[in-house]
């Protein structure tokens, strides 16, 4: 499969895109400076979230997020873990701390089941990317058709490949799959230096990356790479959930992972905790402290005070894990660790202070901080768009190929053929021959990974040649061709040296998405692009009164005990009205029942204050004598 990597004659815009696990931006260079553009809220972030209502409205971004602890089962987030992925290459780990259904989809890989219905993370991730495209367009007052989209380095075949189809469903031409380590390089303007040996160690909220690249006069030749595409933020988000968990079930004798909503609501606490424990980077770990307030049921209240220390303790062995790919990708450059110039930090688990620690120690230098971790990404892949659109001519990259390639031999058996950490773009060669007698066609399996067998690495495409020569065993010659291009995606040929026939296939991935399905769904999401922006806008509508709701539901109580009898019957009032208009499909309906609602609850609120205050007083107190 070719990639569009030439000059871009019509010079229209290309943007750059980085697809993340749990938040993706969009950026463009503007008079030769990148710049990550605005979304929604006032935010250059989007959550990676989208929610499917059961009436199959959608919303994407921070009205999903807040929808997850509302409504987890239509919640969908952390898709990108699942993209080119059969159900069996899910690990148990990503399983439970998602609080919606996987199931299994056959051929097309992994699905997540909503209402009975079979969606494809592919699908999930197209609607995550129109968003930032309509984004795009709408900072820059102009059609958008091309980007550049960013993957994990060690993302394979089949990941990359639903990754560009995710890509064309939303409407985008994907130029270029760009790995994530070397977009963050190119962020960071490592190539103005005259040399270096750069490490870079991308801690996203889904995967991890660790890359060295040689920079040299603006070229970035990519010398070894390794990973975990199973090891993210959400995963420190999930050990502390599970500590809490435990001790909530130690002192209520409650399971509150075996509720999705109790779950999300945790997560969503843990995930609130671990960003404060990692704010003031130069206090140690004893001096920084957060707490966990989370009323459970009306009858049971969780309070949990929490050090940077005790939490660094929960997160070791995780961060300790990031570390093995360092090593690997060490020794596959046969670079040192003394000759590294700089280490870069990229992703949002890098604000972590016990991450930064750990990256310290290991270099024995202090890594590099000085562009946004969480915009480097997107930085870098607006800087490799202007580079294809013909504006920027001062860098050059050159990347590898993050597992090896191979296809099955007599006995299941894997046979390299062009090994990891080989440069791209690639073309190998390799000749086999039969193993029975009189053949006169052949099962070509293509495969990728570092294990000895077959049925232990990745199946990446099966195809059949047929028309050969009957002969002994032994005696026909096969010539198999491995074609790599820029994006890292493969194509795969297989040639009679006696006949001539041939037979080329470009690999599509054995978990994915067919061509007519990506046609299907391309017409699909056009059709409903009007249909989609209203029901955005119903749902945005809805989430918006939900706090409100909550609210006033939640302290009824205090209104009928401390109110008049008229106050409580006007909030009443208003409470009922909108549980009405929120079942209904008018957006301006729901949002000035919730104006009114939350009008005549003001004086409620104050009461509600002043109550929180002396309750967590009162448990903040109690803590302090207790220990």
């Amino acid at each position: 499969m070719s990639s569009t990597n030439g000059r871009n004659p019509k010079n229209e815009v290309i943007i750059g895109i980085d697809l993340g696990t749990t938040h993706s931006l969009v950026a463009r260079v503007e008079n030769g400076t990148p710049k990550v553009l605005e979304l929604s809220e006032g935010s250059n972030l989007l959550p990676s979230v989208v929610v499917i209502e059961r009436d199959h409205l959608r919303t994407i971004g921070y009205s999903a997020k807040r929808n997850r602890v509302i409504d987890p089962s239509h919640t969908l987030y952390s898709v990108k873990r699942l993209l080119g992925r059969n159900l069996s290459e899910v690990s148990d780990e990503v399983r439970s701390s998602l609080s919606y259904e996987l199931v299994d989809g056959g051929s097309e890989g992994v699905k997540i089941l909503v209402d009975g219905e079979k969606i494809s993370p592919v699908d999930v991730s197209a609607m995550i990317l129109r968003t930032l495209k309509e984004a795009a367009q709408k900072d820059l007052n102009t059609e958008v058709k091309k980007a550049v989209i960013t993957v994990p380095a060690y993302f394979n075949d089949s990941q990359r490949q639903a990754t560009r189809n995710a890509g064309r469903i939303a409407g985008l031409q994907v130029v270029r799959i760009l790995n994530e380590p070397t977009a963050a390089a190119l962020a960071y303007g490592l190539g103005t230096k005259p040399f270096g040996l750069i490490a870079v160690y991308d801690f996203g909220g889904g995967t991890f990356d660790f890359s060295i690249l040689k920079v040299e006069h603006g070229v970035f030749e990519v010398l070894a790479t390794a990973g975990d595409t199973c090891l993210g933020g959400d995963d420190c988000d999930w050990a502390i959930a599970q500590v809490m968990a435990r001790e909530i079930e130690e002192k209520f004798l409650i399971d509150v992972f075996s509720d999705s909503k109790s779950k999300a609501e945790l997560l969503a606490h843990c995930e609130r905790l671990k960003i404060e424990l990692s704010a003031n980077a130069e206090l140690s770990g004893d001096a920084v402290e957060a707490f966990i307030d989370w009323e459970i049921s009306p009858q049971v209240n969780f309070f949990r005070k929490v050090s940077r220390k005790e939490c660094d303790e929960w997160l070791k062995p995780l961060i300790e894990r990031t570390l093995e790919p360092c090593r690997t990708a060490l020794a596959d450059s046969g670079v040192s660790k003394s000759e590294i110039t700089d280490v870069v930090l990229v992703g949002g688990s890098t604000r972590l202070p016990s991450v930064r620690q750990a990256v310290a120690a290991f270099f024995e230098k202090v890594p590099k901080t000085d562009v946004n971790p969480d915009e480097a990404v997107a930085l870098g892949a607006a800087i490799q768009a202007d580079i294809l659109a013909g504006n920027n001519r001062d860098f050059l990259l050159l990347d590898v190929v993050p597992l090896s390639l191979g296809i099955e031999t007599y006995g299941g058996a894997m046979e390299v053929v062009i090994a990891r950490n080989s440069k791209v773009p690639a073309i190998a060669k390799q000749v086999f021959t039969t193993f029975v007698d009189r053949q006169t066609a052949v099962d070509i399996h293509v495969a990728q990974g570092e294990r000895e067998m077959i049925a232990d690495n990745q199946s990446l495409a099966k195809f059949k040649l047929r028309g050969l020569t009957p002969m002994p065993a032994g005696l026909p010659r096969i010539e198999v061709s491995f074609v790599i291009d820029a994006d890292g995606i493969l194509q795969v040929s297989a040639k009679d040296q006696k006949t001539g026939t041939e037979q080329t296939i470009e690999v599509r991935p054995t978990a994915g998405l067919s061509e007519d399905q990506i046609k299907q769904a391309i017409c699909k999401a056009e059709s409903n692009a009007e249909t989609d922006r209203a029901a955005k806008e119903l749902i945005n509508a809805r989430i918006e009164a939900e706090p409100v709701v909550r609210a006033t539901q939640k302290h009824l109580d205090i209104a009928q005990k401390q109110l008049s009898s008229e106050e409580f019957q006007q909030i009443k009032s208003a409470f009922e009205d909108l549980q009405v208009a929120i079942r209904g499909q008018d957006p301006s309906i729901i949002r000035r029942a919730a104006f009114t609602l939350d009008r005549v609850t003001k004086g409620l609120a104050d009461l509600v204050v002043s109550d929180l205050i002396k309750t967590k007083r009162d448990k903040v107190d109690a803590a302090t004598r207790n220990e």
